[in-house]
């Protein structure tokens, strides 16, 4: 099986590559269809076949205290925690190599002498939550 690989072509399997992006999209397609989908689909058949909708739908995913959702949890925590130690470690198979592109230097002009010159703006000052404050009330003369 090795002698059939060409040169530059990849040796990694697609579920070896692929597999967490997988387990994301599943437990997210499970979550959707266990809190969303199902419960919609329960009350409208309770709704065609009784007249009337007696009872609420018990999510799967909850029974036996969730043990799903933590399951999954752990499962999407390390892989994520794996996937960036591979990244920071350089072995993992799609990372980008940085490019250097060099900057152009400006000249310096050695006879410039700065100066300063201040901002004529009105002093608006920020209230709580970004919204403008009202303008200060003028003083009076003692």
């Amino acid at each position: 099986m090795a002698e059939d690989k060409k040169d530059g072509e990849e040796g990694d399997h697609w579920m070896q590559t692929k597999w967490r992006p997988a387990m994301g999209w599943m437990y997210m397609i499970i979550c959707i269809c266990d809190f969303a989908v199902f419960p919609i689909l329960w009350s409208l058949l309770q709704a065609l076949n009784h007249g009337q909708v007696t009872s609420q739908w018990q999510p799967l995913t909850l029974q036996g205290a969730g043990l799903f959702h933590l399951a999954m949890g752990a499962v999407l925590g390390i892989a994520a925690f794996g996937r960036t130690q591979e990244k920071i470690a350089g072995t993992a198979g799609n990372v980008a190599q940085p490019t250097y592109t060099p900057t152009p230097t400006v000249p310096v002009n050695s006879d410039f002498t700065p100066t300063y010159q201040p901002q004529q703006s009105p002093t608006i000052v920020t209230g709580f939550g970004g919204k403008p404050a009202p303008a200060p009330m003028s003083q009076p003369l003692l």
